[in-house]
């Protein structure tokens, strides 16, 4: 995968840099391998050239004076110039063994440095590999990146439409909604709200025809004319008295009949407002046998059902 990807780039990477810092301290190394044989042999120059100096010396000396001629200073001079020539010789010895072990240790530096160059060519060979590797796969992880993206936008649109359709569900249960295959309604056909309602009907008729017949009557008895035969019966008052008596009965009448009004109104708006918050819906008249049922849970004002 791509993070196995970029771990394995970035041990590269790692690595390079290890690698890189081990050949330049072998570098340095070999440098100062190459330094110091230089300076030894230098060294080993300089004393072979005074042990061969040395060495004439002693020759000529030899050449010159016969055995008679040696005095003891003489030989001890010798003895300690063939001293020093044994010592030199062995420090050159030495010199030449530490020489040869420097040039060994430079060779193996050369060949650890070869090998490291080889070994970050290497590396930088699979880091660009790894590289390609993880391009491609950077491009593929984009993709479901993308594709990601996508289903969560479609799963937060499909949850929220979800979470719509629960509450519409709950506000229709709420709002007395049923499945008429699983739920029956039954409704009361003398239920106490009717009977009310047909009572004050009537009521309010008999009142309305009494007022009519009422001010029927004063409107004949101010003309002076004859009481008409359906008016009779309450129609035998000729006195200006009796007619504002029957005038103050029409007004007793009409303001009984604008109370029952009134009544009536406020309990036909209590009746509203009762079946309203038992059942949650309010229906208005709009126009002559066109009636409005809107729920208590709509969320606009035309969120309503028309029905004649």
């Amino acid at each position: 995968s791509a993070r196995i990807l970029e771990k394995a780039r970035q041990q590269l990477q790692e690595e390079t840099v290890r690698v890189q810092s081990q050949l330049l301290d072998e570098k340095k190394k070999r440098e100062q391998h190459e330094a110091l044989v230089r300076r030894l042999q230098k060294r080993v120059l300089l004393l072979t050239k005074e042990r061969d100096g040395m060495r004439a010396i002693l020759e000529s000396y030899d050449s010159e004076l016969t055995p008679s001629e040696h005095s003891p200073q003489l030989n001890r001079r010798m003895r300690e110039a063939e001293e020093m020539v044994q010592k030199l010789h062995a420090h050159n010895t030495e010199l030449e063994g530490q020489l040869s072990q420097v040039l060994e240790e430079v060779g193996n530096q050369k060949q650890r440095a070869e090998m490291l160059e080889v070994e970050m060519k290497v590396l930088k060979s699979q880091e660009c590999t790894a590289d390609q590797s993880l391009f491609i796969s950077k491009e593929e992880v984009d993709a479901l990146r993308l594709k990601i993206e996508e289903l969560e936008a479609e799963r937060s649109k499909l949850e929220g439409e979800n979470r719509a359709l629960e509450m519409k569900l709950e506000k229709l249960t709420l709002q007395g909604d049923y499945d008429p295959s699983k739920t029956k309604v039954l409704h009361f056909s003398m239920n106490p709200a009717s009977l009310a309602k047909q009572q004050r009907k009537e009521e309010q008729q008999q009142l309305q025809e009494e007022c009519e017949r009422l001010r029927e009557l004063v409107r004949v008895l101010e003309g002076g004319g004859s009481i008409p035969e359906n008016l009779e019966g309450v129609g035998s008052f000729q006195s200006p008295q009796e007619i504002a008596e029957l005038k103050k009965q029409v007004e007793s009448a009409e303001l009984k009949n604008q109370r029952l009004k009134e009544v009536f109104q406020t309990k036909i708006q209590e009746f509203r407002k009762v079946c309203y918050t038992l059942t949650g819906y309010q229906i208005d008249i709009t126009t002559e046998n066109q009636y409005r049922l809107t729920s208590i849970y709509a969320e606009h004002q035309g969120d309503c059902l028309l029905f004649k």
